[in-house]
């Protein structure tokens, strides 16, 4: 193949098949381990890439109208933790002479994806609420097919088709005839009843019957994961510039100040401890509504990172504008690290890109400025790779170290935000100590106990004062058998 159409591949293609066995590997297992189809389906889709030019294809190269138009995302996930890739019918109209541009937008975004994860496979929703004949276009309905059974190998889980108009059907029996037999048993049709069964509630739109408000729009693109431009700690504002030299010292003074904060409150919990025990057993004890366990920690190959899903800011009413995020190297050699937001106009991480020594831990602090509040739909990336010894950990030499770094050796986890309304939670604060425990848990608690004892000793006089009643009340009723025994004697003597 390579002999006769050399010309017609991407050398970018060639030199990654090379390298690449997962890839290999997906084209066999797509092809169930027939090598010549597997040979004759790497030189479609190779040949499919090189005319498409998807190595190339980029936001900059599309035309913006496409991103806009909302038909295809990605967002959320399935109930198998697969990626869903949205394709909103209602807003695909049939334009022969923009056919070629939206195929092209098909391909952007898988081939997006399948960069950034690595090929693992995605779950597509054909979501045909509001639709009619105006919509179908089964020339574009065969291409979304095509790159998944031609070009995209072992790259689908299933196709989840929500309500399909009846006045469909005759177009759909079309398209199953260009699915093989795998993957028309992927095709799944559902209705609001019985949709959940495959993608859960928050990720489901409120048409569909579930609560998640996310709305596409473009720019930017806000999804969670893959949409979102992921800046490097955010713009420099005229605020920022001016940014008084005590407030900076004040953040240096917070985290130096953690290391005594920690030590203090080590003193607390042998107090604290005694007390939690004991009001273990009260069942009557009343959670706040949004607490997490305090200390979650995610364990990566390269750094543990606490917390480990969600860092807790609070609303503009509760005021709680810092978090602290802490990473711990477990590994032999430096970690090089970068932090990444969603919102860069809103926070301030500190540091966003450094380095963490083998064995050592390092505090992030991630702060909101100006007036900005936190929000549900804001995401942190951290990402590490490991460095050589001999590499400096400067700013020039961590530039040219992410330059350089493949991405599979690059280890990425990330953060979502929680707002807290009313109550503080227990999660990593700067102004919390290192066991999540607020400043006032120790007076609380305290409270708590005395109200507790309290409460005993009137429960212990009430059941005195039962116990009292209960003898009073046997006494009067056999008081009042005795009258009437004694009655009933006296009138029998009468009678004689």
């Amino acid at each position: 193949y390579l002999l006769d159409k050399s010309d017609k591949y991407d050398s970018r293609d060639v030199e990654r098949l090379q390298q690449d066995d997962k890839w290999v590997e997906n084209y066999l297992i797509w092809r169930h381990d027939v090598v010549d189809d597997t040979l004759k389906m790497i030189d479609e889709s190779f040949q499919w890439r090189k005319e498409y030019t998807v190595n190339d294809l980029s936001e900059s190269v599309l035309p913006k109208w496409l991103f806009e138009n909302g038909a295809l995302f990605l967002h959320g996930y399935d109930k198998e933790g697969y990626k869903l890739f949205w394709f909103r019918v209602k807003h695909h109209t049939r334009e022969p002479k923009q056919q070629l541009e939206k195929k092209k937008l098909v391909a952007f975004w898988l081939e997006h994806y399948a960069k950034r994860d690595h090929g693992k496979p995605l779950t597509v929703v054909f979501d045909m609420a509001e639709t009619g004949i105006s919509h179908i276009d089964l020339d574009f309905v065969r291409f979304i097919v095509n790159c998944f059974t031609d070009y995209y190998p072992n790259f689908l889980t299933k196709i989840v088709i929500f309500e399909m108009p009846c006045l469909m059907n005759a177009a759909f029996k079309i398209v199953k005839g260009w699915l093989g037999p795998d993957a028309i048993s992927m095709l799944k049709f559902t209705n609001k009843s019985d949709v959940q069964e495959y993608i859960s509630g928050e990720y489901l739109p409120p048409h569909m019957g579930g609560t998640d408000s996310f709305k596409y729009s473009y720019p930017p693109l806000v999804d969670d994961d893959f949409q979102t431009p992921l800046c490097e700690n955010g713009p420099i504002t005229s605020e920022d510039e001016h940014e008084s030299k005590e407030e900076i010292d004040a953040d240096t003074k917070e985290t130096g100040e953690l290391n005594e904060e920690q030590s203090l409150n080590q003193k607390k919990m042998n107090s604290i401890e005694q007390i939690s025990k004991s009001e273990e057993t009260d069942k009557t004890e009343i959670k706040p509504k949004n607490a997490k366990k305090a200390l979650t920690t995610f364990k990566g190959p390269l750094l543990h990172i606490s917390p480990a899903e969600e860092l807790y800011f609070g609303s503009k009413e509760t005021g709680e504008k810092k978090c602290l995020i802490v990473l711990t190297n477990v590994t032999k050699n430096v970690v090089a690290f970068k932090v990444r937001t969603t919102a860069p106009e809103k926070y301030r991480v500190k540091p966003s890109n450094s380095s963490c020594e083998p064995g050592t831990s390092l505090d992030i602090i991630v702060s909101l400025h100006g007036g900005f509040a936190a929000s549900l739909q804001d995401r942190f990336l951290i990402m590490a790779a490991e460095m050589d010894q001999s590499s400096g950990a400067g700013v020039p030499e961590l530039t040219q170290f992410w330059k350089e770094v493949p991405r599979t050796k690059v280890m990425e986890h990330r953060l979502r935000c929680h707002v807290v309304e009313s109550s503080k939670p227990s999660s990593l604060t700067l102004k919390e100590n290192a066991f999540n425990i607020p400043a006032k848990t120790n007076e609380d608690l305290h409270i708590q106990v005395m109200a507790y004892s309290f409460l005993t000793h009137l429960l212990q006089i009430n059941k005195r004062l039962q116990e009292q009643i209960d003898r009073c009340l046997w006494f009067q009723q056999l008081s009042v058998v005795l009258s009437l025994l004694s009655v009933t004697v006296v009138a029998f003597c009468f009678y004689l």
